[in-house]
């Protein structure tokens, strides 16, 4: 009989590493589907980024996460990078192919896989609010997923209209700014309402984003990039006026099954690794 002790590695630098529960999630995974691979929790400081990644290389880790603050710096140290990885300019999913470490993101990808799974965004008229990291991902995502028309709502102009201008120029959907002063009105034919600014994330649990709730209807589906907690007081809203919705649980879980398909090639079971979620009472 024989044995194989070495495990394939994968795994997350970070600063701070200690809350993040992506590690429970896709071990989870790894369990389930019988794979003797790890995934490796690691608190790594800025200026010793650079080490830890010849360090995945020199140990032959088959890729890692990169969490605040290390998603941008960590594109220096790659070999290159994946398309929406490029437009967003940051990285959260590392990849090796061959003998190359290759930066993708999977933040918006996440998100638009959880949405796909109530409505297709293809040809759809979307209203974002938020124009911060993970917004932007998502902006591209949907961009590229086939989305006609997004409107970015943001305090700070200038951020807004950088994300509207990055989609007007780079992708095949139509893009504009809106200023968000005071409560936001969702104009009529808006089919898809996502929040990605950080209001309702715990322990601001009782955040609302400023936007008119008389102004959501049935047929619009409300996305919400909080994951803690899932059900955020702005869906709990749109349930309540009859909209479908998606939860910001769902898009991390996303995120996981991504980027073990990057990793492993297989397809995880999601409701596994939300379950390893969940039970973490986060």
């Amino acid at each position: 009989m024989t044995h194989d002790f070495l495990s394939p590695l994968t795994g997350s630098f970070a600063m701070p590493a200690a809350e993040n529960p992506t590690v429970a999630m896709i071990e989870a995974a790894f369990r389930h589907h019988g794979l003797n691979w790890r995934y490796i929790n690691v608190e790594v400081a800025p200026d010793a980024l650079g080490d830890a990644v010849r360090g995945a290389r020199a140990m032959g880790w088959r890729g890692f996460n990169c969490s605040i603050p290390h998603k941008v710096a960590v594109i220096q140290h790659l070999d290159g990078l994946g398309e929406s990885a490029r437009l967003i300019g940051a990285v959260n999913t590392i990849v090796r192919r061959g003998d190359q470490l290759i930066g993708e993101n999977t933040d918006g990808k996440g998100f638009v896989k959880a949405l796909q799974a109530v409505t297709d965004p293809r040809g759809k008229s979307v209203v974002l609010f938020g124009a911060g990291g993970a917004a932007r991902a998502v902006a591209v995502e949907m961009a590229l997923a086939g989305a006609a028309r997004i409107t970015v709502v943001n305090r700070s102009a200038a951020r807004g209209q950088e994300v509207a201008r990055l989609l007007s120029e780079n992708t095949p959907a139509t893009a504009e700014y809106a200023p968000w002063e005071g409560m936001f009105r969702i104009p009529a034919g808006t089919d898809i309402v996502i929040h990605a600014t950080s209001i309702g994330l715990f322990p601001d649990v009782d955040g609302l984003p400023d936007i008119d709730l008389e102004t959501l209807h049935p047929g619009m589906v409300v996305a919400d990039g909080i994951h803690n907690p899932p059900l955020t007081r702005l869906l709990k809203a749109a349930t309540a006026r009859g909209c479908v919705t998606a939860d910001g649980l769902g898009m991390l879980v996303n995120q996981g099954v991504i980027g073990i398909k990057y990793w492993t090639g297989i397809d995880a079971d999601a409701g596994v690794m939300r379950q390893a979620l969940i039970d973490l009472k986060l």
